[in-house]
């Protein structure tokens, strides 16, 4: 992965349910992961049994992502299917059970939960990651720092996790408050170099507190495997269209980031709160949140943030061929999320005389067959 062409991939984590009851598979998972690693070489096992994810190839069109996600959405479903399996994206998994979960075999898992202990064993939570390739990988950091205003953004298109163990929270993305007990989440420090951030790393490694850098899980990271900048805010995405779009937009903004280096290029501890206050209310309320503009002093509408946001990476977009990208964007902010139709799906179950169970069953079914790409 070398050159300017902010080549792509996108990591998406799935939930795996039981087929009769919506709730954490049996064990029998076990067939459905047997026949995935033999039929899907692209998907692999996640910390919990109860997971998996997927992972394209570099693409450099939407076209091409879009194509390599649906078709191993798919696939996995019809495992799913002959192993009584349902599959489906989401931030939370609406009705399991955290202490039902079971880890998966594995050394680097194990040394996680040996090390996190239970806070391991709740993160039954799911995230879409989005690499891109930058033209000049020894820059990410200052990349990092100053595409971290547009996280909250990323973040209200994507929320997929208002329930948790049957219940409402209240939020559109409860999938950030349970991730983030985990340590080393959350939003990076800004540090003013590479190489400020390498002692940092290294002091870590020094101390034994992380093997790697791919043990902190921040939003926004530098990865260590390729020369990226990795997306990792994003609740898993119901829609494969809705992942298309905000790897898409995120992939404009690392473009527009290197070709404007005075953009967002004086952050303070000022802007960087204020950033946390946006993915506070971007968590709570989605694409109907409100949104600080630490340069006007006022909160605006999120259809209003978006539309300055999109008219930032219009000529990204263009390079690209990402306008798609930007018109989905719209499409989610003027639609709902995911987290949108989960309350839509569980009131109408509800409404039609089905007790709590029967309104997150719903939901999880309704879940599983968007994420296949079949229609209601």
């Amino acid at each position: 992965m070398t050159g300017p062409a902010y080549r792509f991939g996108i990591e998406e984590e799935f939930f795996l349910a039981d087929a009769a009851t919506r709730g954490t598979p049996g064990p029998g998972v076990q067939g459905f992961h047997a026949a995935a690693k033999a039929l899907l070489p692209a998907a692999e096992r996640e910390l919990l049994q109860s997971q998996i994810e997927i992972a394209t190839p570099p693409a450099t069109t939407p076209e091409e992502a879009r194509s390599g996600l649906s078709a191993l959405r798919r696939g996995l479903a019809e495992i799913g299917r002959a192993h009584g399996v349902l599959v489906f994206g989401a931030g939370t998994h609406p009705g399991a059970a955290w202490d039902a979960q079971r880890p998966t075999d594995g050394a680097r898992y194990d040394g996680i939960l040996d090390a996190v202990r239970m806070i391991g064993r709740r993160t039954l939570v799911s995230g879409m990651h989005v690499h891109v390739e930058v033209a000049r990988p020894d820059d990410r950091v200052d990349l990092m720092n100053r595409l971290l205003p547009f996280l909250p953004a990323l973040l209200a298109l994507s929320v997929s996790s208002p329930f948790w163990e049957g219940r409402d929270t209240g939020l559109s993305g409860y999938r950030l408050s349970v991730f983030g007990e985990m340590p080393r989440t959350g939003l990076p420090d800004l540090f003013s170099s590479t190489a400020e951030f390498e002692r940092y790393v290294a002091v870590m490694q020094a101390a034994g507190a992380i093997e790697d850098a791919s043990f902190l899980w921040w939003h926004l990271r530098p990865s260590i495997r390729y020369p990226t900048l990795e997306l990792r805010i994003a609740d898993s995405c119901t829609r494969v269209e809705d992942a298309v779009a905000i790897a898409g937009l995120y992939r404009c903004l690392v473009r527009a980031a290197e070709r404007r280096p005075d953009l967002n290029a004086a952050l303070d501890g000022v802007a960087r709160a204020v950033i946390r206050e946006n993915l506070w209310r971007a968590q709570r309320d989605g694409v109907r949140a409100a949104l600080i503009d630490p340069e006007a002093g006022r909160a605006v509408p999120f259809g209003e943030a978006i539309e300055g946001l999109l008219a930032l990476v219009a000529e990204d977009a263009a390079a690209l061929g990402c306008e798609g990208a930007l018109d989905e964007a719209r499409r989610i902010a003027r639609e709902g999320t995911s987290a949108d139709r989960q309350r839509a799906a569980y009131a109408a179950a509800r409404e039609s005389g089905g007790e709590d169970a029967a309104g997150i069953a719903a939901v999880v079914d309704a879940l599983a067959r968007e994420t296949e790409g079949r229609a209601a």
